[in-house]
């Protein structure tokens, strides 16, 4: 699968995720000691919805795009959901003209710079040479960042446990290669290894080639407390018909997340349908203690 993220900005995917971490930020802001977010593939701040490589799939429009008139103007949820979600779209609206059709997307940097706080630290890595340019005129005047060009997996490792013995770490990558999979959840058993106290957010596409069975299956056999799987389906599931749906691996969720995303979750569903079989879940595969 070939995942690189300005092809897919503001898809489905995006919106579950992004609304996740914001709400998992709210949480953790709930104390004043800064914490660390390190995003582990982070790709670009912004992403053009109107730009070439976004053009060539259109998939913001059944993403982002569901959540928005085509004059720009929002089309909420049912109240409940709507005011959990009120984070991420006041972040889509940061980088859009009001009045105006959407025309950019954040990606996790760009919502992260957004609402994290001036004590709060960022290390973004990007191991893409033009996406990490990208990054950096993004972002290199904010002093709360500190940029990484590298594998994903060294800086999972170098960057942890933080000095602030707070934080939360994003590991979203393309899975393009085969053994891509394995990688991944062996980034969050590092990780959480390094920094058992520490929230983890592992995201993994829905494509019916059993991908994502096996991350599911693989984060379980980890037995780590507190593991929440949540997985937003679009569509059915099938093999070789692209991203039907995505899902989170989270380790140390801050409360109350689990029972936002229980209310969240079917609004979600609900308002990116595209067919038969799209479904929400919520599980734990650890001990919820």
């Amino acid at each position: 699968m070939n995942y690189r993220h300005v092809y897919h900005a503001g898809n489905h995917a995006d919106v579950l995720k992004h609304i996740v971490m914001l709400r998992a930020f709210l949480h953790l802001q709930k104390k004043d000691k800064p914490f660390l977010f390190l995003d582990a593939h982070a790709g670009t701040g912004l992403y053009a919805l109107w730009g070439d490589e976004a053009l060539k799939t259109l998939e913001w429009q059944d993403g982002v795009g569901r959540f928005y008139d085509p004059s720009g103007k929002a089309v909420p949820l049912a109240a409940e959901a709507e005011a959990l979600i009120a984070p991420w779209r006041h972040v889509i609206a940061s980088v859009n003209a009001t009045g105006q059709p959407l025309s950019h997307y954040p990606g996790s940097p760009g919502f992260a710079l957004d609402v994290l706080r001036q004590n709060d630290r960022v290390i973004l890595n990007e191991l893409h040479p033009d996406d990490h340019g990208k990054l950096a005129e993004f972002a290199q005047r904010d002093r709360r960042v500190v940029l990484v060009e590298g594998d994903a997996a060294i800086a999972v490792k170098a960057h942890l446990p933080p000095p602030e013995r707070r934080g939360f770490i994003l590991i979203d990558p393309s899975y393009e290669r085969e053994d891509e999979a394995r990688r991944a959840v062996q980034m969050l058993r590092d990780g959480y290894r390094r920094f058992a106290t520490g929230a983890f957010a592992l995201w993994y596409p829905v494509t019916g080639d059993g991908l994502s069975e096996v991350i599911a299956k693989e984060a379980q056999a980890l037995a780590i407390p507190k593991t929440l799987k949540i997985e937003l389906l679009v569509r059915k599931a099938v093999p070789e018909g692209g991203l039907a749906g995505s899902g989170l691996i989270l380790i140390n969720p801050p409360w109350p997340l689990a029972d936002e995303l229980a209310a969240i979750g079917p609004a979600l569903c609900e308002r990116l349908r595209q067919s038969d079989g799209a479904a929400w879940s919520l599980d734990w595969l650890g001990a919820e203690i």
